[in-house]
């Protein structure tokens, strides 16, 4: 169908979810499938090309409409049927929470208010997808994790907190984190939960930006010493000591990051994450090597501080080297 006859069927109202009735002369329909995102920008809708499962039945519950947060009108994220769901035209990576929509949504300013949102999509739930808890997997994830740490400088250029893993001490102000990292690491190793709710504790909130440093290293390290408690038998403490850590993140940090730090303790994350526990859990360090470099590209400093996070919680230890005081001065 060409442009000035869709643009005809718009004008008079007969454009809808993607179809076009029969003519008035009683013809045969002109034709049914515009792909959904297309048809829902015909009608005033955002169309969406893939979304995780938490993002769907949020706004399944909302009507498929969300709502900007107040506190970070400008952000990507937005509030769905009482959940936060994470909205853009190009997603870095597949999270439960995201939602990648067929073009930009309206920005602040721009008369953003409620956003509404076209069809939705089957959710892709193997892409976030952590690996089955069994005893060799966690032996051979042990192993491969040691492996990709004893090489950093394979996987890029560290930032945040991902500095530990070259020896280095992290820029201020992550440098007032490397006692609690210490005793986090030592109380991982040792299996003392109660000790690791208490090292942590000082860590949430701690770094800049939206998702501080602190928030993902540590959910990252509970992500996977969960993932090994389920094989060790002593899932119940670990929990335990999550829920804590989950419960206090409201008063430590901002809205958006303690929701997604509640997400990964309960190991709903990002799908370069899952892929490395995957590829670790298998053995595959080159599968491995791969996801954690792309684990490395979120953000400005987030997908390394998950990838020390779940160093030090499969191993309880990070960095080969002794530290340096690189960049520890800089203070802008």
């Amino acid at each position: 169908m060409d442009d000035e006859r869709r643009a005809q069927c718009v004008t008079a109202g007969v454009l809808t979810a993607g179809r076009l009735p029969a003519s008035r002369a009683g013809t045969e329909p002109v034709s049914t499938d515009l792909p959904p995102s297309r048809a829902a920008r015909a009608i005033g809708e955002i169309g969406v090309d893939a979304i995780g499962a938490r993002a769907r039945a949020a706004l399944e519950r909302g009507g498929r409409r969300a709502e900007p947060l107040a506190a970070f009108p400008s952000s990507p994220y937005l509030r769905a049927g009482g959940e936060l769901i994470w909205v853009s035209h190009r997603l870095p990576a597949a999270h439960p929470r995201a939602v990648r929509v067929a073009s930009p949504p309206p920005a602040a300013g721009e008369g953003r208010g409620s956003v509404r949102f076209g069809a939705l999509p089957a959710p892709d739930v193997r892409a976030c997808a952590l690996p089955a808890a069994t005893g060799a997997g966690l032996a051979r994830a042990r192993a491969a994790c040691a492996a990709l740490a004893a090489a950093p400088d394979a996987i890029g250029a560290p930032r945040g907190l991902g500095v530990l893993l070259v020896g280095r001490t992290p820029p201020f102000p992550l440098e007032a984190a490397v006692p609690q990292v210490d005793a986090l690491g030592a109380a991982l190793a040792a299996g003392d939960a109660g000790a690791a709710a208490r090292a942590a504790y000082p860590l949430l909130g701690l770094g800049p930006g939206l998702t501080p440093s602190g928030d993902d290293f540590v959910g990252a390290a509970l992500c996977v010493r969960l993932f090994a408690a389920r094989v060790e038998g002593r899932q119940a403490a670990w929990q335990a000591a999550a829920a804590r850590l989950v419960a206090a993140a409201p008063a430590r940090t901002n809205e958006v990051s303690a929701t997604l730090f509640g997400d990964l303790v309960a190991g709903e994350t990002y799908a370069p994450l899952a892929a490395l526990l995957r590829a670790l859990a298998a053995g595959d360090c080159h599968g491995a090597r791969g996801a954690a470099r792309a684990l490395a590209a979120l953000g400005h400093s987030s997908g390394w501080d998950m990838l020390a996070g779940c160093v030090l919680g499969l191993t309880g230890g990070l960095g080969r080297h002794a530290r340096t005081n690189e960049g520890v001065g800089s203070r802008g």
